[in-house]
């Protein structure tokens, strides 16, 4: 694979993706709506996380949670990877078969773990994902990775709720992630000045309000193309001012194109 190539592979697994990449494409902040769990199998990165800055090298799993802000740069000239993302409702799901009748764990608690049996599973799984294995052998990898990727024992400092003011300037941009929305809006949806909002927004959610926005149309506009739309429409009903602006907001975070994308869903 040649450096700073991404390619989504076809996934046997219905809400699950699975991507491989080769890259020294430095990420900017940005969430994914899935849950993340990976491998480097060459070079090394560092990221913040939820837990702050980490450094994952080769052999080890990497993970993310569902709009948890990340980001990610190599050590050195490049790293590959190989990643699957699990939609909310497959990992809860497997999280309340493995904790045995108890809600589960509602995030992955570490963002990079060092096990090298675990790290072997993983590949097994994300071949049998992506390639002609047997579905009884992935169902029970399924089962076994996410069961050991949970087991992990959690950090004791756990991150603050975001204020109630934050919360609603925030769900302002989530119930609509197209519309036209200015500072003035948050304010007065949050009962706060507009420099109040600005300052309690970044430091709740790791984002401007403006970069929230963007990444709240990047998440629409995935499941807009996910379902189907073709990239102008999806750019056109996420907000996006044109096709290529969608495209520049979704490399910039993801590294694939929403053309390469829309290709692993065909």
């Amino acid at each position: 694979m040649a450096a700073g190539q991404f390619r989504m592979l076809p996934s046997s697994v219905a809400g699950v993706e699975a991507v491989v990449a080769t890259s020294g494409h430095r990420f900017a902040r940005h969430t994914h709506e899935q849950f993340g769990i990976g491998l480097i199998f060459s070079g090394a990165q560092k990221s913040l996380s939820g837990r702050g800055m980490v450094e994952a090298e080769a052999g080890d799993l990497i993970t993310v949670n569902p709009n948890e802000v990340h980001d990610g740069a190599p050590i050195g000239e490049a790293r590959s990877w190989s990643i699957l993302y699990f939609d909310p409702a497959v990992m809860d799901g497997l999280s309340r078969e493995v904790a045995q009748d108890s809600a589960g764990r509602s995030e992955i608690p570490r963002p990079v773990i060092h096990d090298g049996r675990l790290a072997d599973r993983f590949r097994a799984l994300f071949f049998a994902v992506t390639g002609e294995g047997e579905r009884l052998r992935c169902e029970e990898l399924l089962l076994s990775v996410i069961a050991d990727t949970m087991r992990e024992a959690a950090m004791q400092d756990e991150p603050a709720p975001a204020p109630r003011s934050v919360v609603h300037a925030r769900s302002l941009i989530d119930d609509d992630p197209a519309a036209e929305i200015s500072l003035a809006d948050l304010a007065r949806e949050s009962g706060l000045s507009r420099f109040q909002v600005l300052r309690a927004f970044a430091r709740a959610t790791g984002f401007t309000p403006h970069a929230y926005l963007v990444q709240a149309r990047v998440h629409l506009a995935r499941r807009l193309i996910a379902g189907g739309a073709g990239l102008a429409q999806a750019a056109a009903e996420s907000g996006f001012a044109d096709q290529s602006h969608m495209t520049r907001a979704f490399v910039c975070r993801y590294g694939l194109t929403p053309g390469a994308y829309a290709r692993g869903h065909s």
